[in-house]
């Protein structure tokens, strides 16, 4: 036996290892809160179901005449729904209460860089959206839901507004007292819920609200998802601008003016 043998070498694990164990953590932790569930699955699921099965929205009119399945109209929208359920709603609740219980102080003193902590919160996100995603498109199916388009155009548009989502989340989580948070979020999701063309048809507000509604994420999410999906188009551009610049300034600010403490 040579001498070192059994000499100890202490250090931090690889960045990559330390992100995918908190990310593990940060997701098994959102799976275990029934609150978080009602709002990121629970929610979503039966408003595609309650609103496919009864007819208290109307389908707007398309291409050709007649309205078309409703459930092809809902689906796109409650997925937007589900990824602003998670991204902006749940991340920003959860990382508040962090941050105002100290945990986010703590884990900033570990070996895991704070930027790190960040990406790892990411991809719990990411990783809850692929279960909500593959949950809602089930049932979606099981309405008789027929999506058209390319899937990869629907990916690229989940990123996306996956960014702006989560860039905003931790600008109020990282701004604002927890219990504002806490209010603030559900207030939001509320508010967008009726007003960013997830289950209400943009054509039901007036042409100055509708134009001023258009600008918001959700909005951008829900109508480029519709025209994937709905209509099989390309990747709508313009969307895809209203998402990326949302991003770029949410996460900027948040970067800038995320207090940990």
């Amino acid at each position: 036996m040579s001498a070192g043998t059994f000499t100890p070498n202490p250090g931090a694990a690889p960045v990559s290892r330390m992100i995918l164990a908190q990310a593990g953590l940060e997701t098994r932790m959102l799976l275990r809160n029934g609150e978080q569930l009602l709002l990121t699955v629970i929610i979503p699921a039966l408003l595609l179901v309650l609103f496919s099965a009864v007819d208290i929205v109307t389908v707007p009119v398309q291409e050709g005449g007649g309205t078309g399945n409703s459930v092809d109209f809902l689906a796109p929208g409650v997925l937007a729904l589900a990824v602003m359920s998670t991204a902006f709603t749940g991340q920003a609740i959860a990382t508040g209460f962090d941050r105002r219980y100290g945990v986010l102080k703590r884990l900033g003193a570990s070996p895991l860089p704070r930027w790190a902590l960040m990406a790892a919160k990411t991809l719990s996100v990411l990783a809850t959206e692929v279960l909500q995603i593959a949950l809602l498109t089930a049932i979606a199916f099981a309405l008789g839901w027929s999506p058209h388009g390319n899937p990869l155009s629907a990916a690229a548009l989940v990123l996306l507004g996956t960014a702006a989502f989560s860039g905003l989340g931790l600008l109020m989580a990282g701004t604002l007292r927890a219990e504002a948070t806490l209010a603030a979020a559900n207030l939001v999701f509320l508010l967008l819920l009726v007003g960013g063309g997830v289950i209400v048809p943009m054509e039901k507000f007036p042409g100055a609200v509708q134009s001023a509604l258009g600008l918001l994420p959700i909005s951008a999410l829900s109508h480029g998802l519709r025209e994937v999906l709905q209509h099989g188009a390309a990747l709508p551009w313009g969307d895809v601008a209203v998402l990326a610049a949302w991003a770029v300034l949410g996460l900027g600010a948040a970067a800038k003016l995320f207090r940990w403490e």
